[in-house]
């Protein structure tokens, strides 16, 4: 007899319960699965989407309400059952569209279906307690804001004072609340093919029931919510629109790009800011991509082809190893390499391998890496140093010390009311999830001086 398909919160279990085994990375093991998974319906596919993120972002604050209701610690539990427990504490505690008795019933399935009816009476009996009882009290915001930001996000203690510390006034504890909540699927028009508007109608037609918000702070970017399937679609086969985070519009935005220019984009990665340069230049400009791994720049070609960009050449480069370049461009984008502290709501997981020491060894890196892209570019030309994160030390130190070392360059600040509530008065970029519903991402332009 063959088993019967899984439902969607069996597929979360099973996707939460790899990455727990293997660590790898959440994106590719939810995608990989729901490929697999042509059964559920869109309704489903959101429910398992919303599960897996779900329960990575709030696994401490999951955790620490089982266990203030458990009569013996949750710590030697099979991790099946850790699992599933917290997969119903999830829905019981955030989900008010799913009636607590169901995600009990699931959850109490799913334990005895790993551990046998005694396990499922502990687990019946500790749900009904969280149900009834609920979650113990969070420390207040404004009495302890450590202390609400560590429990209420589950965050490192060090990453929480990190917050605190950087963010302005105020702003620690709604940025970590947006850190929480789903992120929206960030498209970008690709304006060689369409623009904001026809795409926006476009996909209606495809996909009624979506939500696509103009973004105000990025002039091709649509925030995609409550969109079934948006790489099934014949606007994304016929390559009307990539995927890219608002924040990272905003710093293909700050390069810039026109006809007849030499670009460089030296850290291309999977190529979604290179096909951005392209589209600003009308295909009229000539980019290199380059980028330490093989692997993303084949991947890279396999998006440009789709989204009709043209006028970019490849090649394998580290940019710590290499000579340096002549100056030989007119715009060179340096998108390094960095902690992905401003992505969090995309990869929660990612706090958990990240510690104070990864920061200054990335800073270190980045300061070398900046300085050797500095050297291709020319006279008159602009140099972009961007990183998704959010702490000092890999954003304003990085950009003091090359200018300490480097005379001949100087901030440009962007012009125009667009950039209103993005610049700082260095001139320094930054977009914010809490702000502007974008990663938080810092980014500053330098102009090499005549």
């Amino acid at each position: 007899m063959r088993p019967s398909a899984p439902t969607a919160r069996q597929l979360a279990r099973s996707v939460l319960d790899r990455i727990a085994r293997t660590r790898a990375f959440p994106n590719r093991v939810l995608s990989a699965a729901l490929d697999r998974a042509a059964h559920l319906s869109s309704a489903d596919r959101a429910l398992t989407t919303e599960l897996v993120y779900g329960v990575l972002r709030r696994e401490a604050r999951l955790d620490r309400a089982l266990e203030s209701l458990a009569t013996r610690g949750l710590r030697d539990l099979d991790p099946r059952v850790r699992t599933a427990l917290r997969v119903a504490a999830y829905q019981v505690l955030f989900l008010d569209r799913v009636p607590p008795y169901a995600a009990v019933n699931d959850g109490v399935e799913a334990c005895k279906a790993a551990r046998g009816r005694g396990m499922a009476g502990l687990a019946n009996a500790l749900l009904r307690r969280l149900v009834d009882r609920g979650e113990p009290p969070l420390p207040g915001a404004a009495e302890d804001p450590l202390g609400h930001l560590v429990e209420a996000s589950g965050l490192p203690e060090w990453l929480a004072r990190l917050a605190l510390a950087e963010l302005p006034d105020g702003e620690a504890i709604p940025f970590v609340e947006a850190l929480s909540r789903p992120a929206p699927l960030a498209l970008r028009a690709n304006t060689l093919r369409t623009d904001r508007a026809t795409l926006r109608a476009r996909l209606l037609q495809e996909r009624p029931n979506a939500s696509l918000d103009p973004s105000p702070i990025a002039a091709d970017a649509l925030l995609a919510r409550h969109i079934d399937a948006p790489f099934a679609t014949a606007a994304w086969k016929e390559g009307l629109f990539g995927v890219e985070d608002v924040g990272a519009q905003v710093v293909g935005d700050l390069c810039g790009a026109a006809a007849g220019e030499h670009i460089w984009d030296a850290c291309a990665g999977l190529g979604g800011k290179t096909a951005h340069l392209a589209a600003l230049a009308g295909n009229r400009a000539t980019i290199d991509a380059t980028d330490i791994a093989p692997r993303k720049l084949a991947q890279a070609r396999e998006t440009w082809s789709r989204l009709h960009v043209k006028g970019v050449t490849t090649r394998a480069r580290d940019l710590m190893a290499a000579p340096a370049e002549p100056p030989r461009f007119h715009r060179v984008l340096v998108d390094a390499p960095c902690s992905g502290l401003g992505v969090l709501r995309r990869h929660p997981e990612a706090a958990a391998r990240r510690d104070p020491a990864d920061i200054a060894a990335l800073a270190a890196r980045q300061r070398l890496m900046l300085g050797s892209a500095a050297a291709a570019v020319l006279p008159g030309g602009s140099l972009v140093y961007a990183v998704c994160t959010f702490d000092r030390a890999e954003c304003d130190d990085v950009i003091a010390a090359f200018l300490d070392e480097h005379a001949d360059f100087r901030v440009e600040p962007p012009a125009g009311a667009r950039w209103d509530g993005l610049r700082d008065w260095r001139g320094f970029v930054r977009t914010w999830p809490h702000r502007h519903d974008a990663d938080a991402f810092f980014a500053v332009r330098l102009r090499r001086q005549e």
